[in-house]
């Protein structure tokens, strides 16, 4: 196998360090790591990135992608579009909210059917667990899905119900066998005053985010915990919000339970003491708490407690996230940000003193561990050639036109963020260059290899 080009720079994130090398690639792969500035043969493709960064290109583990049957939401092309604008060359989506959700093959056929010919990155697919489908779990396994997500509480979708913990427990022995994740939505809702709060006032963030309290993130982490222990299935908590859960999460790993957890990029960066009233496109579930608790989160990703941080990006068209209305109990819960996630995330490293090999870390090297992707996530020979190329200490402003996503709506307008992408690659291949796209998607869809 011979390279079919070379892309230096003096500053490549290998699991050494940081390194000025020269990466050959060829069939999609990394052939070759040569030190230095490789002295190419005449003719031969060399991309020169000077002093810009080269890092494993990101993965994010939950999205919602919304096609087939949501595609007004967002879809295929444009959200692989937007990740490849943001250097992230692997997305997983979730089974909802396209329709049909993706709760049996023939779902899961119809989602991968309609991906083809529009994917800028690789993309994969998560089966979903509700009420009476533990008959599918094994067929969607088979199929190539890469985990299952659960719900135990309303899913904001009639067509995607919540799971009981009860089925939930005859459920955990086929995942087990399976050997794949359950991703759980971990709030179990029950009568709470927040919630006579919201009813009286739609308006106001405090009584939003008093009407889903800490307690229900806590008690479900704890029953899932349980359920871990009991049945040794791999579990994983998503979009992890409240601080308070991160004693238990701590204990269940230091007894050596098969769990693990994430956060999100808005629960870091930011505040419910700074968002406005009326303001819907803060509207998330769980939601976003106070500068405290964040902190605490953040400290948790530092400590490894913390797995992960992933975006749970899930837009919305603006009439449904009610933003003309500034209704928070009616608007869609979810925040749409798959394109900036790396600078918002290195913004408040390069404050903490965190480092870029961690932030690699965060965003790539355990994301790829966890769903099982042995050549993705870091830079090194015989690693796929996904590659994200870019400058950490310039800053912009992200502002609708440079929005790729569907919608132009995000909290994260007018933020400005260290961390300027400048090329993505999937596959060995440019992807994203500059503001411009090639014309022949370079992704491919990822399956679970049994």
């Amino acid at each position: 196998m011979e390279a079919e080009k070379a892309i230096h720079s003096k500053r490549v994130l290998l699991p050494d360090g940081i390194r000025d090398v020269t990466l050959l690639i060829g069939n999609g792969t990394i052939l070759s790591i040569e030190p230095g500035k490789w002295s190419a043969p005449k003719g031969f493709p060399f991309i020169e990135a000077g002093e810009s960064l080269i890092m494993p290109g990101l993965i994010d583990s939950h999205v919602h992608i919304n096609e087939p049957g949501r595609t007004d939401w967002e879809g295929f092309e444009s959200m692989t579009k937007a990740a490849a604008a943001g250097g992230i060359t692997t997305l997983v989506d979730m089974p909802l909210n396209s329709s049909p959700v993706t709760t049996n093959t023939k779902a899961l056929q119809a989602k991968l059917d309609a991906a083809k010919g529009k994917l800028m990155v690789n993309v994969g697919c998560y089966g979903g667990i509700v009420p009476g489908n533990s008959d599918q779990l094994e067929a969607l396994a088979k199929a190539g899905v890469l985990g299952f997500k659960v719900f135990l509480t309303h899913s904001g979708i009639d067509e995607f119900p919540e799971t009981s913990m009860k089925e939930l427990d005859r459920v955990a022995p086929i995942l087990a066998k399976l050997g794949l994740p359950l991703l759980a939505h971990a709030e179990l809702d029950n009568s709470h005053p927040g919630q006579a709060e919201l009813e009286d006032d739609h308006y106001s963030y405090n009584a939003y985010l008093h009407s889903r309290p800490n307690n229900w993130e806590d008690e479900a982490v704890r029953q899932l915990i349980a359920l871990c222990e009991k049945h040794k299935v791999r579990t994983h908590i998503v979009h992890l919000s409240s601080a308070s859960a991160l004693p238990m999460i701590r204990e269940a790993r230091a007894k050596g339970l098969p769990l693990t957890a994430e956060t999100c990029p808005h629960y870091v960066y930011f505040s419910s003491e700074k968002i406005p009233d009326a303001d819907t496109r803060f509207k998330c579930a769980p939601p976003i708490r106070d500068a405290a608790n964040n902190q605490l989160l953040w400290d948790a990703l530092t400590d490894h407690t913390l797995d992960f941080i992933v975006t749970d990006h899930s837009p919305a068209p603006p009439e449904t996230k009610e933003l003309d209305s500034g209704d928070l109990k009616a608007a869609w819960g979810g925040i749409a940000s798959i394109q900036f996630s790396l600078p918002v995330v290195w913004t408040l490293a390069k404050q903490r003193k965190n480092t870029l090999e961690e932030v690699a870390a965060w965003m790539s090297t355990r994301v790829a561990d966890f769903l099982g992707l042995p050549k993705k996530g870091r830079i090194q020979v015989g690693a796929d050639a996904d590659l994200v190329i870019w400058s950490p200490d310039k800053k912009m402003k992200i502002n609708r036109n440079n929005i790729q996503f569907r919608h132009k709506v995000t909290p994260y307008e007018g933020e400005m963020v260290f961390g300027v992408v400048e090329q993505t690659w999937v596959n060995g291949e440019l992807a994203y260059d500059r503001g411009g796209f090639v014309s022949s998607p370079p992704g491919k869809i990822l399956l679970h290899q049994a």
